[in-house]
């Protein structure tokens, strides 16, 4: 069941500047964001659910544009959305190769613990040691794998939950 519960996230801002870098002379279309202004929207956001958010930026009326206000918004979905996008590719591929060495390591342990029993029966103290050592550690890593695969892709990036949130956020701005 979804539900429509927002938190809103107010930001006064002097003016839009305070959004983009100072060092960057670019239009709104294409100025980057200010290392301070993320630092606070992610202190703001931490708690929050993807989905869940409206950026509300406050500035005094005497300062707001409309126009502005419409290229900002853009600026802002475009720079979340290609970051979004891809760090989720880069720990995808992270995730699904780690996981896929797990599994192929372990199924490799598993397999020469097969032919070590079948082969040796555990007649020697050694072979007997490895197949003890080589049965847990096969399944731990083919577990661990299918773990990785199935349920850490999520978990194995905080910057890529923090540009989801962005990416799908509301924003909205108001008068002072």
């Amino acid at each position: 069941m979804k539900h429509n519960h927002y938190h809103e996230v107010p930001l006064y801002l002097d003016s839009y500047e305070d959004i983009f870098s100072d060092f960057d002379p670019r239009p709104y279309s294409k100025k980057a964001l200010s290392e301070d202004f993320l630092s606070e929207i992610k202190k703001a956001s931490r708690d929050k659910a993807v989905g869940e958010i409206i950026l509300n930026f406050i500035v005094p009326a005497d300062k707001r544009n409309l126009r502005d206000e419409a290229i900002i918004k853009g600026r802002f979905r475009e720079h979340f959305g290609k970051h979004f996008i891809r760090i989720k590719e880069q720990v995808k591929h992270k995730v699904q190769k780690q996981g896929a060495y797990f599994i192929a390591a372990g199924v490799v342990l598993m397999v020469i613990a097969t032919f070590m029993e079948f082969k040796y029966n555990a007649k020697t103290l050694l072979s007997s040691l490895f197949i003890i050592v080589m049965q847990p550690g096969g399944w731990f890593l083919f577990w661990e794998g299918l773990n990785l695969l199935i349920f850490e892709a999520r978990k194995a990036n905080p910057d890529l939950e923090f540009h989801e949130k962005m990416y799908k956020c509301r924003i909205r701005f108001t008068s002072a």
